[in-house]
């Protein structure tokens, strides 16, 4: 059976489509808005019932066979520094070296270590307070303070794994998880320096009045500061030690820690270091709790795996090569449908994973069909899942209620913000892609 171009397209637009539709309308669980994706792609192409379903069971089975333990540890790593307080710790270590009078630098920094592990919108919730309470003793603006927290862990949050939708994308595309973390990581400094300055500059523009109520903060736990640092820097220190002896064609011991499981396992032991006086009890609850949050993320990932297989076998990428000519695009077609995902539908994750399930048929197409091609692809991807950032975003309303801000200096700082990192990245893989590629 042969489908047109114009069949394939308006399959594609329609399962797009209606995984906006009822994210955004209907509020429906992105699994589900993405499991009948595949349905409206698969049927609008005519393939048979019984081959859509095998082809999603496999596209659920491959993504989750190479990045559920990355997910899983990864989310118990930041259940733990959590738990014990130790991403307090590291907060107050970071604005004891930096100094008060630089406190919205010292949170884009917190920000950005914090959220390695930790989920943007839990490791906001989680700082929201320490912010605040800065904020107060030193007499910064809580709309600077609380936007630079925000683009530290948003920089972060869209372009490194373990967080789900950089996870998911590179599983789909076939980057390398190790080489990402570590480009995404030198990608996501000047990303979220971005952010904080558009902070600054917009920021003490617009007064705001902090207007949460004041309440005491919570005393540090005395973990020493490089306790709590150390479940953090240990797993990267590994991952890059195993990317280097990959690329030098070695092994052994250090490519086997350099693994992203193993170092991420490596990285939850020592998250264990950080607290006292373990009860069964509590560890049996955070354990509990790390399998709940993570089960719900890779589900999302998992459909997203099916929803990539459906596209797949609609030769998406043979009738895109032979009806337009994408090659003269480049790493630049990947950025701009994210932000297209991104902005309709508000979910960064949704929209990257939807995005590379699109763009892994037609990497050759686009002349990124290489190792190197894939990793600046996943980064152009990333950047792409930071803009536009409002109101049907989570993160937004998350950053709005535990700050106290309203909608209007949210749109013109933290929404503005997020295009000036979306930019900021894409000028620097756009870069990286005219030397490396």
């Amino acid at each position: 059976m042969t489908t047109s171009f114009l069949q394939v397209l308006l399959s594609l637009a329609a399962g797009i489509g209606l995984i906006v539709l009822l994210t955004v309308r209907f509020r429906v669980h992105a699994f589900f808005a993405l499991f009948l994706a595949c349905f409206a792609v698969g049927l609008g192409v005519q393939l048979p019932f019984t081959e859509i379903i095998n082809t999603m069971k496999d596209g659920f089975g491959h993504i989750l066979r190479s990045l559920g333990f990355i997910i899983m540890l990864g989310t118990m790593l930041g259940v733990i520094l959590e738990y014990t307080g130790a991403t307090r710790v590291m907060a107050a270590a970071i604005l004891k070296i930096v100094g008060e009078k630089r406190a919205a630098v010292a949170m884009g920094i917190t920000g950005f270590i914090v959220g390695l592990p930790i989920f943007c919108d839990s490791g906001y919730i989680v700082l929201s307070g320490l912010n605040r309470s800065v904020a107060r003793r030193s007499g910064a603006s809580i709309l600077v303070m609380s936007v630079s927290l925000a683009s530290g862990l948003y920089a972060v949050h869209c372009l490194i794994p373990p967080h789900p939708g950089a996870t998911a994308a590179a599983g789909i595309i076939g980057a390398d998880i190790g080489k990402l973390i570590l480009t995404g990581a030198l990608v996501a400094i000047p990303a979220a320096v971005a952010g904080c300055w558009w902070a600054a500059f917009m920021g003490k523009r617009i007064p705001v009045t902090d207007t949460t109520e004041e309440h005491e903060p919570e005393e540090l736990p005395d973990t020493p500061a490089w306790k709590a640092f150390l479940p953090i820097i240990l797993p990267i220190v590994l991952i890059a030690t195993g990317a280097f002896s990959d690329l030098q064609k070695g092994g052994g011991v250090w490519h086997v820690f350099g693994d992203p499981v193993v170092a991420l396992a490596v990285g939850v032991l020592l998250a264990f270091y950080t607290g006292k006086n373990w009860k069964r009890a509590a560890v049996s609850h955070l354990m509990t709790e790390a399998a709940e949050k993570a089960g719900g993320i890779l589900v999302i990932i998992g459909a997203g795996g099916a929803f990539g297989a459906i596209l797949a076998t609609t030769k998406i990428g043979d009738h895109f090569s032979s009806s337009l000519q994408l090659g003269h695009i480049g790493i630049i077609f990947p950025f701009l449908l994210t932000v297209l995902l991104k902005t309709a539908q508000g979910s960064s994750t949704v929209a990257i994973i939807t995005a590379a399930s699109i763009i892994q048929p037609l990497l050759p197409v686009l002349g990124l069909d290489s190792d190197m091609g894939r990793l600046l692809c996943m980064l152009a991807l990333g950047g792409g899942s930071m803009m536009i950032s409002h109101a049907n975003d989570a993160y937004f309303w998350v950053i709005s209620k535990f700050s106290g801000l309203e909608m209007n200096p949210m749109l013109k700082v933290y929404s503005g913000a997020t295009i000036i990192m979306g930019m900021v990245t894409f000028a620097i893989v756009y870069a990286l892609s005219l030397i490396l590629l």
